[in-house]
């Protein structure tokens, strides 16, 4: 039986998304899950600050954030995304690159910040992630995390895991990232739900896990 190398497989999944990704990623970000991520950036994040955006898919959050102010370069995992990120370049102030979260090439305290939305529950390494993340951030340095929650849907790429098989995806859940940001020199300074279409945060008052 051959080893299973993560990092092939999840280039090769991502690469396989990249298309339908690229068709709906501008509704995400212009009126759907992501709309609020970028007002919530700019509360806290001052203009020209340097950010690398981790996961960047096709780049079209990556432009946004250039747009308002922001000196950014994407990353991602996926060569077909990033091909589709270089395709809708206008200029070259916006890099894109492929690249692994778990072993990034920039030298240490490189970026004023990180974003990395849904990004941390496809990582081989959560740990190991966070740690590239401190390293790569300047002191002070903002990482704005998006992790899929209760409300998300079913995560099927990771269920076959509980057959003993190899997956791409876990099911790593906000409290636990923020329980093992805060064990590793993180600290928590604010944050936001976003809850999945048809469910609404009252309905949620109830469950004792959300």
């Amino acid at each position: 039986m051959s080893s299973f190398k993560w990092e092939e497989a999840a280039e090769m999944q991502w690469n396989k998304r990249a298309a339908s990704w690229t068709k709906r990623s501008a509704t995400m970000w212009d009126k759907g899950s992501r709309k609020d991520i970028i007002p919530f950036i700019q509360r806290y994040l001052e203009k020209d600050a340097c950010l690398l955006d981790i996961g960047c898919g096709d780049g079209y959050g990556t432009y946004r954030l250039h747009e308002v102010g922001y000196r950014t370069i994407g990353m991602d995992i996926s060569s077909e995304m990033i091909s589709f990120a270089k395709q809708k370049a206008t200029d070259n102030t916006v890099l894109f690159k492929q690249g692994n979260i778990l072993d990034m090439e920039e030298s240490e305290m490189t970026y004023d910040s990180v974003l990395a939305i849904n990004v941390m529950e496809w990582t081989e390494s959560p740990l190991l992630a966070l740690q590239e993340v401190w390293r790569v951030l300047k002191s002070n340095g903002l990482f704005f995390v998006g992790i899929l929650g209760p409300t998300a849907g079913p995560r099927v790429n990771s269920y076959p895991r509980l057959y003993g098989e190899k997956t791409i995806c876990h099911t790593i859940m906000p409290w636990e990232f923020m329980q093992l940001a805060k064990e590793n020199s993180f600290t928590y300074v604010d944050g936001f739900g976003v809850y999945k279409k048809g469910i609404i945060e009252a309905d949620m008052s109830s469950c004792p896990y959300h």
